[in-house]
């Protein structure tokens, strides 16, 4: 059976910088009936896990370290026994959520992910946060951003551990370099796709947004 990809909304708050907001996050999950990996468990591991129904749970990959979206990750690898990965340059603010508990394993660039049959190669993207991550699919045709690319733009970059011009680069160089049909699956809000956005690359360094 060929890998799906499965998109559940869960809800809860984003803090740092000492302000909370309210946020509405999308975690993706990828695999078949038997095995998949969670893209960013955010808020909820009840719902995730029921998501997930009796699969097996091969990883819990973070994209970055913003509470909101790994807020859920202990709970659901307790529950499920999956591993946490999280890209090293994040562990900062992974601590700043989780010290009690450490991410079980480390994301580089260029690792593959397998489940399903399916292969993801992680994109180091800073930017967003310092050790913020792209998983590539080919085979689905998508990429998951986290919060590095929205529909419209740029992730944010006005809080701590962010950084305008690095996240600019990172999309232009690891993103926008990608098959223009990508379907750009976000941490937030709306699907997108790379030939969408790629022609306003100069309107987003112009604004500085």
């Amino acid at each position: 059976m060929a890998a799906r990809i499965d998109h559940l909304v869960t809800s809860g708050t984003f803090s740092l910088d000492g302000g909370t907001w309210d946020v509405d996050n999308n975690v993706w999950l990828v695999g078949d009936d038997t095995e998949a990996i969670v893209v960013d468990a955010a808020h909820d591991a009840d719902a995730i896990a029921a998501a997930l129904g009796g699969r097996r749970l091969v990883a819990i990959v973070s994209t970055h370290a913003h509470n909101d979206h790994i807020d859920a990750a202990p709970a659901l690898a307790a529950r499920t026994g999956a591993p946490i990965l999280l890209h090293g340059d994040d562990l900062p603010l992974w601590k700043q959520t989780h010290p009690e508990r450490a991410p079980d394993g480390e994301l580089t660039d260029g690792q593959v992910i397998a489940v399903a049959g399916t292969e993801l190669t992680v994109l180091h993207t800073p930017g967003h946060a310092p050790g913020a991550v792209c998983l590539y699919a080919p085979g689905l045709g998508t990429v998951f951003t986290g919060d590095t690319l929205f529909q419209g733009g740029p992730g944010a970059t006005g809080r701590s551990f962010s950084d305008f011009p690095t996240i600019v680069g990172s999309i232009r160089d690891r993103l926008l370099t990608l098959p223009p049909e990508t379907v750009v699956r976000t941490g937030h809000g709306d699907s997108t796709t790379i030939g969408a956005e790629a022609p306003h690359l100069d309107e987003w360094i112009a604004r500085g947004h």
